[in-house]
């Protein structure tokens, strides 16, 4: 079975990490499963400070565009962490993959956040 994964690379304003973690941890994961998505990973990168890493996983890329659409613009997003999110971010990229389920699991219990299932 094929997922479509796609990988989120946020660059953080300087100095904006630990405030950006506690954010995730403490509300944006929350409301990630709230709405079903399949968070596989979210974390900081290795290479430096300032950059971090939000792996999701879709059905399809049909069903990434719907969630999404959804999800940022729910009153619980928007009204939510929102702003503050978006204050920390200097710029993102995305890639987006399909997979193996297999794969995805691989990089769920390697990478040691995120969800099993949604």
């Amino acid at each position: 079975m094929k997922r479509t994964v796609e990988i989120r690379t946020l660059t953080l304003k300087a100095g904006a990490r630990a405030t950006f973690q506690a954010l995730w941890d403490e509300q944006v994961y929350a409301l990630n499963r709230r709405f079903g998505t399949d968070v596989v990973y979210y974390g900081p990168s290795s290479h430096d400070s300032d950059t971090y890493c939000v792996i999701r996983s879709y059905d399809s890329l049909e069903q990434r565009q719907h969630s999404q659409e959804v999800y940022y613009s729910s009153p619980e997003w928007v009204r939510g962490p929102r702003a503050q999110i978006v204050a920390l971010i200097e710029s993102e990229v995305d890639a987006v993959l399909e997979l193996d389920m297999e794969a995805v699991d691989v990089l769920r219990h390697s990478l040691g956040r995120g969800t099993l299932k949604p």
